[in-house]
């Protein structure tokens, strides 16, 4: 009797047995089938990576123009990092020294001196837009206003300080050498009828020191960055013909990559167009 039984038992854990190894052995093909599907809504093959393009700019107008066509740039691939500087030497020596993919904040005058003094290479790749160049003052109202021995601040970088002497004489404030040199310095003043204290300074200040001067030649970046309407608020203003177009820069090297070509060609879009002349209403102006 106990041999019977012991012998049930035997078969009946054999059986058992036999049944846990063929359930683990389904879900195995199971598991592994589930593993070799494609989640429900997803594609078989994943979406390539976006390349990401990082470009240094100016607060205003440059970042906000770069991140209005970020959605073009995305819909062929690229993502575009927009690293925004509040200075004139940052953006070219983070792009020479390889952080930066491109920059976008300044006309080729300025580029070229940079070059030159730094001993760079760096090269523009499309014109985008014109900033006309405005003297602003808070405390007259027009230039026959301006006294003897009025206050007049400038940019004390090369280029720019050049081209605040020039608009200078055009409007009949100062007489220069040669009207037409963007390296005019103050040295190069002939003639100086209301003896005006012209004062240099960092390009990026200027908009504040509008209390403690009487006139003020201010870039049109900054202007707007402190609120100012160049073609509402200045006292006179460089004409839509000025030839200092703001440029999208790059290093030799990557000037005929496909996604620095698509940039370019993003910031010369009609869409680009068209946002910059909605958004600033003449006070920037479209160099294509």
């Amino acid at each position: 009797m106990k041999k019977l039984l012991l012998t049930l038992l035997s078969l009946t854990l054999i059986a058992v047995l036999a049944a846990c190894g063929s359930n683990n052995g389904g879900n195995k093909a199971s598991n592994a089938a589930a593993s070799d599907a494609p989640a429900a809504g997803a594609s078989a093959a994943p979406s390539a990576e976006l390349i990401t393009l990082v470009v240094g700019a100016s607060p205003i107008p440059h970042a906000e123009i770069l991140n209005a066509i970020a959605p073009l740039l995305e819909a062929q691939g690229i993502k575009l990092e927009v690293k925004e500087f509040t200075d004139y030497v940052q953006p070219n020596l983070q792009l020479a020294e390889g952080e930066l993919d491109a920059n976008f904040f300044q006309h080729k005058p300025y580029l070229d001196d940079q070059n030159q003094k730094n001993g760079w290479n760096l090269t523009s790749v499309a014109a985008v837009h014109v900033e006309p160049f405005g003297a602003y003052s808070k405390k007259i109202k027009s230039i026959d206003e301006l006294k003897d021995g009025a206050k007049v601040a400038i940019p004390n970088d090369a280029t720019n300080g050049g081209r605040a002497l020039i608009l200078l004489a055009k409007n009949g404030l100062i007489t220069l050498k040669d009207p037409n040199n963007i390296s005019s310095t103050k040295s190069d003043i002939t003639e100086n009828k209301k003896n005006l204290k012209i004062i240099e300074l960092e390009a990026a200040n200027l908009p504040r020191q509008l209390d403690e001067v009487d006139l003020a030649l201010i870039n049109a970046n900054y202007a707007l960055e402190a609120g100012l309407v160049p073609t509402k608020d200045a006292l006179f203003i460089e004409s839509g013909d000025s030839p200092y177009a703001n440029l999208l820069v790059t290093r030799p090297d990557d000037k005929e990559k496909d996604a620095i070509k698509k940039l370019a060609a993003a910031l010369t879009s009609p869409e680009a167009k068209k946002f910059i002349e909605d958004k600033y209403q003449g006070s920037i102006i479209p160099a294509f």
